[in-house]
């Protein structure tokens, strides 16, 4: 398994986000796909978020790992955790994972935020939170990538404010953000992943392209930041972290459920 070296993590502490590419082989990440787009146990959570553009976001929110599920095996995989472990510098446990679905033509926007502008108010004391966004699906400027200011975790934490139904950065602070640091798109191919810090700076746009962009998002918290008051999302419990190849072992096995799942209803 291989950890981030002395000059990522330096990259990290700078810029707030490091990008991994084939973080995913081609078969697990279509694996990761086939199932959350057929399953319809996992898509029953799907909700709408307008984004006050004029569009809406999809997205499939779970607090919860069960058993004998890729996305399961894919939050619980050594070569995220371990990571999100040195860049938090402390043990992480699961604090929630989701889907966001931008189908063509139709895909909302997020507007600017951080992560910790919405966990801050979960009780979770400090900013010692992470995620890792694995493309689904190819993500390009065109079909709405995700949008960071380089370095503006450094920022610390913003106020947040009502846009249309999402929560999003202060405005005003925005906008002398966005002329303070650098803008990146983060375009990345099927598999290819991007670690952010809790206090990034980030959005991206609607899709106006005729492909699909969906993408999976580990969120984790270090044990130390065990928030101090309950909150729809888990405070601390132990994460049992799995060997890498889980992720194809019991992706295949959860793809063969819901095909026999699929065969029953038909037949």
């Amino acid at each position: 398994m291989q950890l981030f070296g002395r000059e990522e993590l330096s990259q990290f502490e700078i810029n707030g986000y490091l990008v991994v590419r084939e973080l995913l082989s081609a078969a697990e990440v279509e694996l990761l796909g086939s199932v959350s787009r057929r399953e319809e146990e996992f898509r029953a959570d799907q909700i709408s978020r307008a984004d006050g553009e004029g569009g809406s976001v999809d997205l499939v929110v779970k607090n919860d790992l069960p058993e004998g599920t890729i996305h399961a095996a894919v939050v619980r995989s050594e070569r995220i955790v371990r990571r999100m472990e040195q860049l938090l510098d402390d043990e992480v446990y699961h604090y929630h994972h989701k889907m966001i679905l931008k189908e063509p033509r139709v895909g909302g926007a997020w507007a600017w935020h951080q992560d910790y502008g919405y966990w801050y108010h979960n009780g979770c004391l400090f900013p010692r939170m992470g995620s890792c966004m694995v493309a689904v699906d190819r993500a390009t400027q065109e079909n709405g990538c995700l949008q960071v200011l380089a370095g503006s975790h450094s920022m610390g934490r913003v106020e947040h404010t009502q846009v249309g139904e999402q929560t999003g950065a202060d405005p005003e602070r925005v906008e002398v953000a966005v002329n303070t640091f650098r803008r990146d798109y983060v375009e990345l191919d099927p598999g290819d992943a991007v670690f952010f810090h809790c206090n990034l700076m980030h959005r991206s746009d609607q899709n106006s392209s005729e492909d699909p962009r969906w993408a999976f998002i580990c969120c984790y918290n270090a044990k130390s930041n065990d928030p101090y008051k309950e909150s729809h999302h888990p405070r601390y419990s132990f994460l049992d972290v799995w060997p890498d190849s889980c992720i194809s072992e019991v992706g295949q096995r959860h793809w063969e459920r819901i095909n026999q799942q699929g065969d029953e209803v038909t037949s």
